[in-house]
């Protein structure tokens, strides 16, 4: 299967989950109209197992819409407020729908704001990190030094080392020529 060919499969496979996604939504919003449950975006997008931006979707948003607007009218005596820049009117259920959702948006920016503040309250301040940087930079200077003193005593040994195997291979030359002189 060559590279071009797999790119297609998986776009044909993208476009037709995106399809199925679409028509599940749909099929949710008629469902929960019949059932005369309001039709909200989030208890469509948990229904049908999709994220809520799919609910807002071109396509999808005006069935949801329409639906509500449906519902609205079908309901002895419902008010409907107009939300403000939409000439659509919105009923109770959905408003409702809307303030729980804004009010758990709320509770999740509350939580991430308390560890943001707390983690910047518990963090080190700045002189301590610099003093700390500092400590750091004087042991590595140090360390260098010791790793150069220790390079340049190995130097030394390795020479030294040379030296004595030369006096070595030396004094056994030496001791066979005497082990021969007197072995004559």
């Amino acid at each position: 299967m060559t590279a071009v060919t797999r790119a297609q499969a998986m776009l044909t496979a993208r476009a037709k989950d995106s399809h199925d996604k679409r028509q599940r939504a749909l099929t949710t919003i008629q469902a929960l109209e019949a059932a005369g449950t309001p039709v909200t975006a989030t208890a469509v997008a948990t229904a049908a197992g999709v994220s809520t931006w799919l609910v807002y979707a071109d396509g999808v948003r005006e069935q949801l819409e329409a639906a509500r607007r449906r519902q609205a009218d079908r309901e002895p005596g419902a008010s409907t407020v107009a939300p403000p820049g939409r000439g659509e009117p919105v009923t109770h259920a959905s408003l409702r729908t809307d303030l729980v959702i804004a009010r758990d948006e709320i509770r999740r920016l509350r939580a991430r704001l308390r560890l943001q503040l707390g983690a910047e309250i518990e963090g080190p301040d700045r002189a301590e990190l610099i003093a700390r940087v500092a400590t750091l930079e004087a042991s590595c200077r140090q360390l260098a030094a010791e790793r150069d003193a220790r390079a340049a005593e190995t130097s030394h040994a390795q020479r030294r080392i040379g030296e004595l195997e030369d006096d070595l291979t030396a004094a056994r030359e030496s001791l066979r020529r005497v082990i021969r002189q007197a072995n004559q």
